[in-house]
């Protein structure tokens, strides 16, 4: 892999780091803050997303509407897979698990029905990748809970569903050859589209228990505006980071096999773990830099 698509991917991971531990900051509703960020992004990015319409560059057509309409589906499955997996189990479960499986599944599916043949050195750094996540990561049943195989059995399902979306974006911008910011402006529009309907429910059920609004439209308008408030900071930054980190991937994808780029992108665990260190305190310091050395070696061995 050229080094230049792997710094790419690198940078991508670092925003990926970044706005996920910015998110952590949220204090309102997770699903309003999804889709107060999701929305956000959509229209910071559209006017990005339409240049290569108007130019000719993407042209409007059924390859875009369907591939934008797949992709759209897969996140929004993965979203509610991960969010119902950190709701009924401990994140130190499903997160790890998830981000090292999707990883796994896509190099093992690209190169078993995709006909991807990577070197044998990128394939061992791609292994050595994902072993350097599974130590940053650690034990997910150290926790002791009786509870934590089926936390791990919801990371398997959102790691597969990482997979999925993961294989069809590469899908998107390789085969169907389509412009990555046209792509991710019409994938997270028909999200926003999508995610719309439920979180007006839910910011109209919290408006009607907290009893000072007395009408309901007023209500919904105050509780999202209350909501979105709380978290202006982490919404602005999470919708100027992701797609900026989602971007980067799709442009890496079109030049180099997904099967590489997958566990690439999930250095972000890494990047990650060593913020939560810095901004949380949390603890296992030297796992996690020992844990760092070996995806860096993962990496060089998948740039040579």
């Amino acid at each position: 892999m050229q080094t230049g698509t792997v710094a790419i991917i690198l940078v991508a991971a670092v925003a990926h780091a970044v706005w996920n531990t910015v998110s952590k900051y949220k204090r309102g509703d997770t699903f309003i803050f999804v889709w107060s960020y999701t929305c956000l992004a959509t229209l910071l990015c559209l006017p990005l997303g339409i240049a290569p319409v108007i130019t000719g560059v993407q042209p409007l057509s059924w390859r875009l509407a369907i591939g934008c309409l797949v992709s759209a589906v897969l996140h929004v499955v993965y979203s509610l897979t991960l969010q119902t997996g950190y709701d009924r189990y401990a994140v130190g479960v499903v997160y790890p698990v998830a981000r090292g499986t999707g990883p796994v599944l896509t190099m093992v599916t690209a190169i078993l029905l995709l006909g991807e043949r990577p070197s044998t050195s990128a394939i061992l750094g791609a292994v050595v990748v994902v072993a350097g996540i599974v130590i940053v990561a650690g034990n997910p049943f150290r926790s002791g809970q009786g509870q934590a195989s089926r936390g791990v059995l919801w990371g398997v399902a959102t790691g597969t569903a990482i997979a999925a979306y993961t294989l069809w974006d590469s899908y998107a911008v390789t085969s169907l050859q389509l412009a990555p910011i046209s792509y991710f402006t019409g994938t997270f529009l028909l999200q926003s589209i999508v995610l719309t309907p439920r979180a007006l429910r839910r910011a109209t059920r919290i408006s009607a228990t907290d009893g000072s609004v007395p009408r309901p439209d007023a209500g919904l308008c105050h509780r999202i505006r209350a909501e979105a408030g709380a978290d202006l900071k982490p919404i602005v930054t999470v919708a100027v980071l992701s797609p900026v980190a989602y971007i980067l991937v799709l442009t890496a994808m079109q030049n180099a096999p997904v099967a590489l780029v997958a566990p690439l992108r999930e250095s972000s665990i890494v990047i990650g773990s060593l913020l939560a260190w810095w901004l949380f305190k949390e603890a296992h310091l030297g796992r996690r830099i020992i844990g760092a050395l070996v995806v860096l070696m993962g990496i060089a061995a998948v740039s040579l």
